[in-house]
């Protein structure tokens, strides 16, 4: 069984941080789902359905080896911060000029 331990991406109808501060540990889906014949529900791997949160990388990593999970680790993309000012607007010698 592998896992692939991340951090989740800053949500994109937000401007804050929340809920992207921890990492997650997920197992990965081995098989694909299968179709019941008698009842059309779909079932599979359940263990695709366990999420643990840790607060650092190295927990989730020590918790993998300790339970012998072979894992993948996703890179964190750099957080690039643009300051903007509103004042920026209005200032002296802007290249395109303000309009309502």
């Amino acid at each position: 069984m592998t896992a692939r331990i991340y951090k989740p991406a800053r949500n994109a109808m937000q401007s804050g941080k929340g809920k992207s501060k921890e990492w997650f540990l997920e197992f990965v889906r081995e098989t694909p789902p299968t179709q019941d014949p008698l009842m059309g529900w779909t079932s599979g791997d359940t263990s695709t359905q366990v999420k643990l949160q840790f607060e650092t990388q190295e927990e989730a990593e020590d918790y993998a080896k300790r339970n012998g999970l072979a894992y993948t680790v996703a890179t964190v993309a750099p957080v690039r911060i643009n300051k903007k000012s509103y004042s920026d607007n209005f200032k002296f010698g802007r290249t395109v000029n303000w309009t309502h």
